[in-house]
């Protein structure tokens, strides 16, 4: 029994798992209290982006563009920057800006750093000098989009806690970068943070940004929706005592940090998800600020253990499972579903994270498990498909329905996009309350799949 390691076995990639490096860095930034990502490129650059966004979360997704066209191509994006940072300064008034590459402003060789800082001193002369302005490349040929948020947190990082010199912080203070999350998860975090009386800043917090209210009164012009990082957060992190980095693929601020600051950097933990992750989040939140390990905690730990003895050796054990999508997502959930007895037979993420591998290896407890790196949502058929497989669950997101519709096999529908499910953008599947839910879920999944309604089993 071994993690058996391969790539595709082919050049082409079909139906991607991954998309291009700006929508991480719009993510990012759409984390920031009155925060605006403009990007410079063309209308379909932002228009893509919204779309995705909006159909997972539901919600308006603010996006400005400088609207390239063809004679952009010729003459450069500094006209066009230039028009969109007055225009949305004088109408808008954000306290940051972040301006996002793309694959054209990058090929022309747009120099976006100096078009930012010209733009600065007219924005000054012209009385307009709160608003931050963040340079951000991303040319999407270079990445996906989880190495586009880890860009942005790091830019968001360096421009605006390394110039300060004079912070001012709570010592006993967290950092906590959370990855490409979805708001209930976020929430979850702060939950557990809250219950061990922790402080913290979360870089960047789009538990609300992307999980809005509907509030029928009166709406302040221009509009910003509730929540998300204020900038005056993010300049004083460098007092704090320590940066939680939840998901590899966005440490590399926490590193800056860490060099900068000497603020200690955590990169290296399970995700919290399932009762091993979690357990070391907490233990690592404990070590750091020495804020005690509440009973609250092991109250919500001891309900999600009952839940698991109740139905992991009836309903779970030995079903075969495939989980595909965000490499940290797939990571701790590879992790829970060995944790409830289930084997995961094939693992696989779209992105080129080098840890992923060894991280499966050393979860694996000598499971038969084959690992796919940069794989595809092809790749994901084709192993359900084989019959050989035995393949009884999928875990990943909307994009495999087909696969489902085709096959017969549940989905567990998990990650980003989830677009024909309603709320789980807005329930985690972090912690111990998250785990709770995600055997829940599963659960519900075999049962409905697997057993007959009148069955005498169902009665035990």
């Amino acid at each position: 029994m071994s993690v058996n390691v391969s790539g595709r076995d082919r050049q082409v990639i079909i139906n991607p798992l991954v998309t291009c490096m700006p929508m991480g860095a719009m993510w990012a930034v759409l984390g920031i209290n009155r925060g605006i990502p403009l990007v410079q490129g063309s209308q379909g650059c932002s228009t893509f982006v919204r779309y995705h966004l909006a159909r997972h979360f539901r919600e308006p997704i603010e996006i400005a563009v400088s609207s390239f066209h063809e004679s952009t191509a010729v003459f450069g994006g500094k006209k066009n920057l230039n028009i969109s940072l007055k225009t949305i300064v004088q109408r808008q008034n954000p306290d940051l800006i972040g301006v996002v590459t793309t694959c054209s402003s990058e090929i022309i060789g747009d120099d976006v750093y100096g078009f930012v800082e010209s733009n600065k001193e007219e924005l000054k002369d012209l009385g307009h000098d709160n608003t931050e302005i963040i340079p951000i490349n991303t040319p999407s040929f270079a990445g996906s989009h989880f190495v586009g948020y880890n860009k942005a947190v790091d830019a968001l990082i360096k421009n605006l806690t390394v110039i300060n010199e004079n912070n001012e912080g709570d010592d006993n203070k967290i950092n906590i970068i959370p990855g490409l999350l979805n708001p209930g998860d976020v929430n979850e975090i702060k939950h557990i943070l809250d219950v061990m009386h922790v402080p913290y800043t979360i870089l960047t917090d789009i538990s609300e940004t992307f999980n809005s209210p509907l509030n029928p009164k009166k709406q302040e012009h221009p509009y910003f929706g509730k929540g998300g990082t204020t900038v005056d957060e993010i300049r004083n992190i460098s007092a704090n005592k320590g940066t939680i980095s939840i998901t590899k693929y966005a440490k590399t601020g926490a590193e800056t940090l860490e060099q900068t600051h000497k603020v200690p950097a955590v990169t290296d933990n399970l995700p919290p998800i399932g009762i091993k992750g979690t357990d070391d989040f907490i233990m690592t939140v404990n070590k750091l600020t020495k804020h005690d390990i509440l009973d609250t905690l092991m109250t919500e730990r001891g309900l999600t253990l009952d839940l698991m003895a109740d139905v992991s050796a009836r309903y779970l054990a030995g079903r075969k499972v495939v989980i595909f999508g965000d490499p940290t997502l797939v990571t701790g959930l590879t992790s829970f579903i060995i944790e409830i007895g289930m084997e995961p037979v094939m693992v696989t993420t779209g992105s080129e994270e080098k840890t992923f591998p060894t991280d499966i290896e050393n979860m694996s407890k000598g499971q038969n498990i084959d690992v796919i790196t940069e794989g595809d949502l092809k790749v994901v058929e084709d192993y359900v498909k084989d019959k050989d497989n035995g393949v009884e669950l999928i875990l990943g997101s909307s994009e495999a329905r087909f696969i489902n519709y085709d096959t017969g096999i549940p989905l567990v529908r998990f990650g980003f996009p989830v677009y024909d499910r309603v709320g789980y953008h807005s329930q985690p599947i972090v912690g111990y309350r998250g785990a709770k839910r995600v055997v829940e879920m599963i659960t519900n999944e075999v049962l409905a799949k697997y057993y007959e309604e009148k069955h005498w089993k169902l009665q035990q």
